[in-house]
């Protein structure tokens, strides 16, 4: 949140869970009101120097295996840490695993969709062939069969322990994303395009639980309850990004897998290729709640034994790829932004628990009694220990103060042992020409930032924990700052036609505006305000201008004068808030004017620091005189009169004449030269008379600034 007065200092404050999340939070927990606090501590096990990190699961023994892309192979970590190659694919991606009863793991690779059997003892054989071209999801059923979920046809295989299987069921979808076994023995399965959660029996029947609306299922779980929790993703996730560089291969696909934080990855169902999509948003957090604008790119539904539905967790700006359910009950979110994994307990909006050094988490896995979860971009092993950590840093989003700005305090709202330092620069993402980090800063009360002034600033807190103090939590930080102050600018002046008068309609007003010092101020921001409404009037002159202050400060506007051939300016008008003036008729006597529109933003700034601008209109006539008409006396011959009458202006060109006779409708004549386009001016009316009798012409003249004269002449005989 930012709040400021007009002139005044600028206080950036961080206090709300959207706000805080466009930070960077290691070993931090963001509550859902903004709240931070030492996160459990999250330990990285193992490093398999791979991109991704697609598939894992892992053994009775608390083995854990991962299966990765773009080169195909299989690591296995033991309960110590330790992990090794355990098995290289010939294919591109493992994209899904398991393991049955006996430790027998089963890996199913894309593209030339293969399911590989490794036994205890590290012998590999390929177990099985679909023949069909992508291998999503694996599950072992409770007679140890194996489960083959496969993309570009829809079809669930069941392959028992010899390798000999066969199609069970046929969907009308294209790919099955998703398999898990629930507590009745069914198949759950979860698919792509129509984003359906499926509930198959063991003789093949497949019934659909749940339509989403979204395109994919991406993950599934189950709970002790009998309840099903499914991970949709839209199909709009990580759309518009440009293909990297990173390696890929024809007509090798995957379910739409997309991210919305830094270097972060889509596999699309056409082919196999990795998205960045980080240029997007330049690390904008992601919403975490039903509220915001715009399609969902992912969503989390709860699903309970009745049948009926309801989001557990929604998100517009970010993308979720894996789901567990915790010991509490709550379920565990990993994501796309910034590795972020976030719990979220029935009723209760969506707390981040954790944040990985890497871009997804993409699977989690349970090993041992604890939760593991598994990350992309540098595919790595992280374990979520049950311990809070003992220190944590949070390091904010870049504020930008538009201009170079002079720093003030920092202050915050919170308890237990916290540091902050700051630092500042000119570039919108921090580099080798910012400053240093500054010393810590101590004290809730507030302390001076150190850091030189500059346009850009980002502070840093760190979280500590030990000894008799209390656990560190951090709730609310404000930082203040002057922003240079810049003149302000007058855009356009633009003067309107003549006889134009503007006036003022009632402009609405927020609560509280009726505080004339916080209207001076600024402090209260007005709505959009009415235009004037544009009237008729002779002889008036009106013009209107638009102005620019950078700082947002409140303007004065004055108005001067001087005639058009030199001379001094003179004042018509000061203390103007509007943006508009109308010369009212007979204010100045008639001529040539030239105008001056100034500005100053004095009203928020201190007399030596206030600016001006200014900016002058073309010459303007005045004119409020009639023109002068002469008319020369009728000369008839027959039934036909000829009428000769003579204008001159003191000061405007005569723009139009009309004549009537007897009161008919008027009509216009042109001057005797053709042309009306001088002060003065012979106009020539031949007419033709229906009797000898009196009748009358009337003439009437308007000049360029809508002055009317008028005249009249009788003809024939009374």
């Amino acid at each position: 949140m930012i709040s400021a007065t007009a002139g005044g200092p600028v206080f950036w404050r961080v206090n709300t869970q959207a706000e805080v999340e466009k930070g960077d939070a290691q070993g931090i927990s963001i509550a859902d009101n903004g709240a931070m606090t030492l996160a459990p501590a999250l330990i990285e096990v193992f490093d398999t120097k791979q991109a991704y990190i697609w598939s894992a699961t892992s053994d009775r023994a608390g083995n854990i295996f991962l299966g990765t892309g773009n080169e195909g192979r299989i690591f296995k970590v033991d309960p110590a840490g330790r992990g090794s190659l355990l098995f290289k694919t010939a294919e591109l991606s493992v994209m899904a695993m398991v393991v049955d009863e006996n430790g027998n793991l089963y890996a199913g690779t894309s593209p030339d969709g293969k399911v590989y059997r490794i036994s205890p003892r590290g012998e590999s054989t390929v177990f099985f062939e679909p023949k069909t071209k992508y291998i999503w999801s694996l599950a072992i059923d409770r007679q140890g069969r194996l489960l083959v979920g496969t993309g570009d046809k829809g079809e669930i295989f069941r392959v028992d322990p010899t390798g000999a299987g066969a199609q069970l069921v046929k969907t009308t979808q294209t790919n099955i994303t998703a398999l898990r076994i629930d507590g009745a023995g069914n198949i759950i399965a979860g698919t792509d395009p129509g984003g359906l959660v499926m509930r198959i029996s063991q003789d093949g029947k497949a019934f659909t639980l749940f339509d989403t609306m979204l395109r994919e299922i991406r993950d599934l779980a189950t709970g002790s309850h009998g309840e099903i929790y499914a991970l949709a993703l839209a199909e709009s996730a990580g759309s518009g990004a440009a293909a990297s560089a990173a390696p890929s291969a024809p007509d090798v696909s995957s379910p739409a897998i997309s991210a919305a934080g830094d270097e972060s990855v889509t596999i699309s169902i056409s082919d196999l290729q990795v998205v960045d999509s980080s240029a997007s948003t330049g690390g904008a957090a992601a919403s975490t709640s039903s509220g915001g604008t715009g399609q969902l790119k992912s969503a989390v539904y709860r699903i309970d034994p009745g049948g009926w539905s309801d989001p557990v967790w929604e998100s517009r700006d970010g993308v979720a790829f894996a789901i567990a359910l915790g010991d509490d009950g709550a379920v565990r979110i990993g994501t796309g932004q910034k590795g972020r994994i976030y719990g979220v307990s029935a009723g209760q909006k969506p707390v981040l628990l954790a944040q990985t050094s890497e871009g997804q988490t993409s699977r989690f896995i349970r090993a041992g009694g604890q939760l593991f979860a598994a990350a992309s971009n540098l595919g790595k092993l992280f374990r979520l220990s049950n311990e809070t950590a003992t220190t944590g840093s949070y390091t904010s989003s870049v504020r930008d103060a538009q201009l170079t700005a002079h720093w003030g305090r920092l202050s915050w709202v919170g308890e237990g042992a916290i540091e902050f330092q700051t630092r500042s620069g000119n570039t919108a993402k921090p580099d080798s020409t910012w400053s240093e980090w500054s010393a810590s800063l101590t004290g809730s009360d507030g302390a001076a930032i150190p850091s030189p002034p500059a346009r850009f600033i980002q502070w840093r807190a760190t979280l500590k924990s030990g000894g008799r103090a209390s656990a560190p939590k951090l709730r609310e930080v404000t930082v203040s700052y002057l922003p240079r102050n810049i003149a302000p600018t007058i855009k356009t002046l633009t003067i309107l036609p003549a006889g134009v008068t503007l006036q003022a309609l009632p402009q609405p007003q927020v609560e509280g505006s009726s505080d004339p010092l916080a209207s001076e101020s600024g402090a209260v921001t007005q709505m959009p305000q009415m235009p004037p409404r544009r009237t008729f009037q002779r002889g008036a002159v009106s013009f209107q201008w638009t102005a620019e202050d950078r700082n947002g400060d409140s303007l004065q506007y004055s108005i001067f004068y001087r005639n058009a051939a030199g001379g001094d300016f003179f004042t018509l008008k000061t203390e103007l808030r509007d943006n508009y003036y109308t010369v009212e008729p007979n204010a100045l006597p008639d001529g040539r004017y030239v105008f001056r529109v100034a500005v100053t933003d004095a009203l928020s700034n201190p007399e030596n620091l206030a600016l001006a601008d200014q900016m002058e209109t073309e010459a303007v006539e005045i004119d409020n005189t009639v023109p002068s008409i002469t008319v020369e006396g009728p000369k008839s011959s027959g039934d036909r009169v000829e009428v000769v009458f003579r204008v001159t202006d003191a000061t405007s060109i005569i723009r139009r004449a009309e004549y009537q006779i007897d009161g008919t409708g008027w009509r216009s004549v042109y001057p005797a030269d053709g042309i009306a386009d001088s002060r003065s001016e012979t106009f020539n009316v031949n007419v033709s008379l229906p009797d000898r009798k009196a009748h009358v012409i009337a003439f009437r003249v308007l000049d360029a600034n809508s002055n009317v004269g008028s005249s009249r002449v009788q003809v024939g005989q009374p």
